[in-house]
């Protein structure tokens, strides 16, 4: 008897899971393309702004725009999320691909900060936790990055094992507050 061929399949974190439309709020997974962790040395804002237009992030800020953000990501590391990275970056950087190892999610919606409000800890409300903050914190039980990037948009990364979760738990706090909307 011949062996049979097992042929596999790349998939996302999220597929099959996502999207969901509860009430106002929609929670969609992102192709964030390449994802680089980069542990700055001298010199990387000025290269990272040559290689990529991106202004080197403060302490819980995001910059650029869904096809190139440069992302605070903990104390002296910073994620470079979309682009593959330019090689010139080496030069001022560590470089770390971790593209594989994230589930990242879009939350939107009327309602989508109440959602996250039974999540997490962080201030969410509007003149605090603004366009372009983001946090590295926990949601529910798992540890997350979340970044501001519109009035009630928000998006969301997790490790890779914890997407089911992380879906499991937005689904249940978006099935609360349209409940409470009456929605």
């Amino acid at each position: 008897m011949a062996d049979p061929v097992v042929t596999l399949s790349a998939t996302t974190p999220c597929a099959g899971i996502l999207p969901l439309t509860i009430g106002t709020v929609t929670v969609t997974e992102v192709d964030p393309g390449y994802l680089t962790a980069l542990a700055p040395a001298k010199g990387l804002g000025a290269a990272l702004k040559t290689a990529h237009g991106l202004d080197l992030p403060g302490p819980g800020q995001a910059t650029g725009s869904d096809t190139a953000r440069a992302i605070w990501f903990g104390r002296a590391h910073v994620l470079l999320m979309g682009p593959a990275p330019d090689p010139a970056l080496a030069d001022h950087a560590a470089l770390t691909d971790i593209s594989d190892g994230w589930a990242v999610v879009r939350l939107d919606g009327a309602g989508a900060t109440q959602v996250l409000a039974r999540l997490t800890p962080i201030d969410l409300r509007a003149h605090v936790f603004q366009p372009g903050h983001t946090a590295r914190t926990e949601l529910f039980h798992m540890q997350s990055s979340i970044t501001r990037l519109g009035d009630e948009a928000f998006l969301i990364m997790v490790f890779r094992s914890m997407a089911q979760t992380l879906v499991h738990d937005l689904k249940t706090a978006m099935e609360g507050v349209a409940a409470r909307a009456g929605d």
